[in-house]
């Protein structure tokens, strides 16, 4: 006779709804994190809307950090997997590494492994590119922007080629000249559901 307990769970595991622990995560630096604005008016709590909005049982879970590189997010990408285990992780990071100077193929380098780690533990990826300033040079920032798409296409991850793709510079920046505003927001999530919608689609969870 199969233990109660056991038993137990085997029908909640049932009964439970499909889908409901499919989760997006959101790997991101200060861009993803709402820097300088309310969390409610970031581009990723606004995915949660649009999610449920779309029918989407997902659950969105941002684990930004303002400031974040790609050496430090690697470090902790294993933990964080491990703790929510997404179905779908978008990676945007890699705009710190360029502000601050660090070497392209290190960076690259760590994009490739953070995109594999999250694969090998199932999930999605889509990769999340960036520019920087022509001030860093046409050389630095030409093969910066190179990168995310040679890490996308050699890790097969999606790819978003520009964040910040439509934002006026002029008027939807704060006064950092980095970080968008609120206004800005709405911008920004447009650019990643182009990507993430058809992904959802074809894994066929009703979005």
């Amino acid at each position: 006779m199969q233990p109660l307990p056991l038993l137990l769970a085997f029908l909640l595991a049932l009964a439970a709804p499909a889908g409901a622990e499919r989760t997006i995560l959101i790997y991101g630096d200060s861009l993803s994190a709402a820097y300088g604005i309310a969390e409610e008016d970031g581009w990723a709590s606004l995915l949660q809307g649009r999610l449920a909005a779309a029918g989407c049982g997902h659950r969105v879970v941002n684990a930004s950090i303002s400031g974040e590189t790609t050496g430090g997010g690697l470090g902790r990408l294993p933990v964080t997997l491990d703790t929510h285990a997404p179905s779908i992780v978008i990676v945007e990071l890699g705009g710190n590494d360029g502000l601050q100077g660090h070497p392209i193929a290190a960076m690259r380098e760590d994009l490739a492994a953070m995109a594999r780690l999250a694969q090998r533990a199932g999930a999605k990826v889509i990769l999340v590119g960036m520019k920087l300033p022509p001030n860093y040079g046409q050389r630095y920032t030409a093969a910066f922007e190179a990168a995310f798409t040679a890490v996308a296409a050699e890790t097969d991850a999606a790819l978003v080629p520009f964040l910040l793709e439509g934002i006026d510079l002029e008027t939807m920046l704060q006064e950092d000249g980095i970080h968008p505003t609120a206004a800005a927001q709405p911008t920004l999530l447009d650019n990643v559901w182009r990507v993430l919608a058809p992904l959802l689609a074809a894994a066929g969870v009703g979005c």
